[in-house]
C-alpha cells in the first residue's frame, strides 16, 4: 500500500522531502554558525545558547512565511496546472493538495514562533540579569558598555528597572512580535474544521489577519536589539584573544586588546523573503477582483425542499470540467465573503450550476435573498482538476456520502451526454452509484437527477448502464412505518425512484463480489467522494477483490480531492 501510495504521489512525497530538507538544513546551519561564530562571541557570553535557538528558528519562520501564500494562490495554481497539461494528470492532481501543504506550513509557523518566543524569553531574562549584575563578570562589563559610547552597547537593556512586559510593549521587535504572534493563533484556531463548517465567516474575517502578520514580521526585525561584534573591531581586538582583559580594568594599558570592542546590530532580512510572494498575492487579488466584474446571468432558481438553492447561470468565456468548483460572492449579503462550490453542472450543458444548503449564516441570508429576488452574483474560477479518470475505466464505482455526493451530479450528467454523443474519450460501460446519507431531506434535489437520468435511460433503451443503491444511515420510525406500508410498490417510498432505498450502511464486501461476478475480466475504478475512514474500508475491498491474475477483475481505488 505504501509502494502505490509513492507511485500516486510521488510529486507530493517529493515536496514534502524537499520542503522538510530545507527546514531542516536551515536550522542546523544557522544554529551551528550563530552558536559558534566569532562575531557573536561576547553576545553569547550573555545570552548563552539561547542566541542560536531564536536566531535559527527566525530563519525558518522567514522560509515558511516565504511559501505560506503561494498554496492560496488559486489563479496562479490554475496558470500552472495549464502549462503542465500535458504532464501526467497523477503530476497535475497534486496540486490539488495545495491546501494540505498551506496547513501543513502554517503549523510549522505555529511550532516555530513557539521555539521563537520562548528562546527570546530566555534571552530576555539573561540580558536583564547581566544588566544588573555587579560581579564584574564578562556579562556584567559587557551590559555596561553602552556608558562608553552609542556604538559600544552589547545589551539593549540600560536600565536596572527594566521589565519583560516593558520590553515586550514598548520596543519594534517585543510589541511586532505580540502583535504577529496572537495574529498567528488567532487564524490557526479559527481554521479548524468545525469552525470553518459551522461558522464560516468567523474563520474567513479572522484569515485576513495576515496582512498585519506581514506587516508586522517586516517591521520586526528594523531595531536591530540582537547584535554582535563589527567585522573591523574584531580584526582590532580579536575575542578570543582579548575577551580576558574586558573584566580586567588596567589603566595603564601595554597590550593589544585596549581598545573596548564595538557591535552592531543584525540586518532586518525578513522583507527579502517575502516580497516576492506578497507581489504575487496582490496580483492574484488583482486579477481576482477583475474576473469578478465580469458579468454573471442568473439563468434559473430551483428551491428543492430541505433548504437547498440550485442556481443556473451562464458568464462568458467560462469553459468548465466535472470536478471543478468556483468562489461565489454575493455583494448585497457581504462584499468582501467569497465561498466554494462544487459545479453540479456537466461541461456538454449551455449553463453552469452550484447546489447551496443551508450550512450558516451567508447560506441562510442568501437563500432567503433568493426567495424575495434574483440578487447580483460575482463568480470566480472554475478551479481544480478534472476528474476524467472516471471516464477511463469500463466498469465505474461512485460512491458519494452526504454531500459529498455533490461532484457526482457533475459526473453522472457527463458521462450520460458522452454515452449518447457515443464519445470516443468514454470507455464505460455500466457504472455502480452509491450514495449514503443520513437523512432523507437531502435526497431531495439529487432524487430529482436521478429520476431524469432513470427516465431518459429507460426511453434509449440503456436502463441497465446506471445500477445505483441509496443507503439511509441514519432513519426514524415514522420512516420505518412507511417503508413497512408501501414494501410493495413499484418505487421507492422514501425517493420514489425505481431502486429501493436500503436503510443501513453497505457491506462493501457483499458490493464488490457482485460486481466482480459480474464483470470477471473488467478493470473496475472505485471512486469516493467522503469521509478517510470510509477511504479506508473501500481500499481494503479493492485490495481483496482483485484478482492475481492480470486477465482477471481489478479494482482500483481513486479518492477525489474536492
Amino acid at each position: 500500500t505504501m509502494g502505490n501510495w509513492l507511485v500516486n504521489h510521488w510529486f507530493s512525497a517529493a515536496v514534502l522531502a524537499a520542503w522538510l530538507g530545507i527546514n531542516i538544513f536551515l536550522f542546523t546551519y544557522y544554529f551551528l554558525f550563530f552558536d559558534r561564530d566569532e562575531r557573536y562571541f561576547y553576545t553569547r557570553a550573555i545570552l548563552g545558547s539561547a542566541l542560536a535557538w531564536a536566531r535559527a528558528s527566525a530563519k525558518c519562520l522567514n522560509f515558511n512565511s516565504m511559501l505560506i501564500l503561494l498554496p492560496v494562490c488559486r489563479n496562479l495554481l490554475s496558470f500552472l496546472r495549464g502549462t503542465c497539461a500535458c504532464c501526467r494528470r497523477t503530476l497535475r492532481k497534486q496540486l490539488d493538495h495545495n491546501l494540505t501543504f498551506h496547513k501543513l506550513v502554517a503549523y510549522a509557523l505555529a511550532l516555530l514562533t513557539a521555539v521563537h518566543t520562548i528562546a527570546h524569553l530566555f534571552n530576555l531574562e539573561r540580558y536583564n540579569q547581566s544588566q544588573q549584575a555587579t560581579d564584574g563578570s564578562l556579562p556584567a562589563v559587557l551590559s555596561k558598555m553602552h556608558l562608553q559610547g552609542s556604538n559600544k552597547w552589547l545589551n539593549p537593556i540600560h536600565s536596572n528597572q527594566t521589565t519583560v512586559e516593558y520590553v515586550a510593549f514598548t520596543t519594534i521587535p517585543g510589541l511586532t512580535g505580540v502583535i504577529i504572534t496572537l495574529a498567528l493563533i488567532l487564524m490557526v484556531t479559527s481554521s479548524t474544521e468545525f469552525i470553518r463548517r459551522n461558522y464560516f465567516e468567523l474563520f474567513w474575517y479572522t484569515h485576513h489577519l495576515f496582512f498585519i502578520y506581514f506587516a508586522g514580521l517586516v517591521i520586526h526585525g528594523i531595531a536591530g536589539l540582537v547584535r554582535g561584534q563589527t567585522e573591523q573591531s574584531m580584526a582590532e581586538v580579536p575575542p578570543h584573544h582579548c575577551a580576558k582583559y574586558l573584566t580586567q580594568q588596567d589603566q595603564n594599558c601595554t597590550h593589544d586588546c585596549c581598545k573596548d570592542p564595538e557591535f552592531g546590530s543584525i540586518p532586518a532580512e525578513s522583507w527579502k523573503w517575502v516580497l516576492a510572494p506578497i507581489i504575487l498575492y496582490v496580483f492574484e487579488r488583482i486579477l481576482r477582483v477583475w474576473r469578478a466584474q465580469q458579468k454573471v446571468v442568473v439563468t434559473k432558481v430551483v428551491m428543492h425542499p430541505a433548504r437547498v438553492l440550485e442556481l443556473q447561470m451562464q458568464k462568458k468565456g467560462f469553459c468548465m470540467e466535472v470536478g471543478q468548483y468556483i468562489f461565489v460572492n454575493c455583494p448585497a449579503i457581504s462584499p468582501l465573503e467569497w465561498h466554494p462550490f462544487t459545479l453540479t453542472s456537466a461541461p456538454e450543458e449551455d449553463f453552469f450550476s452550484i447546489h447551496i444548503r443551508a450550512a450558516g449564516d451567508w447560506t441562510e441570508r442568501l437563500i432567503d435573498t433568493f426567495q424575495l429576488e434574483t440578487p447580483r452574483i460575482k463568480v470566480d474560477g472554475p478551479f481544480g482538476t478534472a476528474s476524467e479518470d472516471v471516464f477511463q475505466y469500463e466498469v465505474a464505482m461512485l460512491v458519494g456520502a452526504g454531500i459529498g455526493v455533490t461532484p457526482f451530479a457533475s459526473i453522472l450528467k457527463s458521462i450520460w451526454y458522452k454515452f449518447q454523443q457515443a464519445d470516443q474519450t468514454l470507455k464505460t460501460k455500466k457504472i455502480y452509484f452509491y450514495w449514503l446519507c443520513r437523512d432523507t431531506g437531502a435526497f431531495a434535489w439529487f432524487n430529482d437527477l436521478l429520476a431524469s437520468l432513470e427516465q431518459k435511460m429507460a426511453e434509449s433503451g440503456k436502463a441497465d448502464f446506471l445500477t445505483y443503491r441509496l443507503f439511509l444511515t441514519g432513519w426514524d420510525t415514522s420512516i420505518a412505518n412507511n417503508v413497512a406500508l408501501h414494501f410493495d410498490t413499484a418505487t421507492d417510498t422514501v425517493t420514489g425512484l425505481r431502486h429501493k432505498t436500503i436503510f443501513g450502511r453497505p457491506m462493501w464486501n457483499m458490493e464488490f463480489a457482485a460486481v466482480a461476478a459480474a464483470h470477471p475480466r473488467s478493470v473496475v475504478g472505485v471512486f469516493l467522494c467522503g469521509p478517510e475512514a470510509l477511504a479506508k474500508s473501500l481500499q481494503k475491498s479493492c485490495y481483496q477483490h482483485s484478482s492475481l491474475d492480470p486477465r482477471k477483475v481489478k479494482f482500483y481505488f481513486n479518492k477525489e480531492n474536492f
